[in-house]
């Protein structure tokens, strides 16, 4: 198994698009880890998670960490407060 492989299993692009040439594979891989890691900073605030450490999750392991933060149940305590609308 070749580094291009495994990273396209990794980040999910392998079933999407299998054909991708490696430099397109890893620029597309490091947009779509922030995105997720964005996602999971969003889902950790609002469930009561560590935003930071579910940064990271979200960084290095991507739509993993997003489907498993889904998963998680909202933690105890007050709810978080409402954000500020314009």
């Amino acid at each position: 198994m070749t580094a291009a492989v495994f990273l396209s299993y990794w980040t999910g692009l392998r079933f999407v698009a299998p054909d991708l040439d490696p430099a397109a594979l890893v620029g597309t891989a490091l947009a779509l880890h922030v995105c997720d890691a964005i996602m999971c900073r969003l889902f950790a605030h609002n469930n009561g998670y560590p935003k930071t450490l579910w940064t990271g999750l979200g960084l290095v392991a991507g739509l993993w960490a997003v489907a498993v933060l889904i998963l998680l149940p909202r933690r105890g305590g007050a709810p978080p407060p409402p954000g500020r609308l314009p």
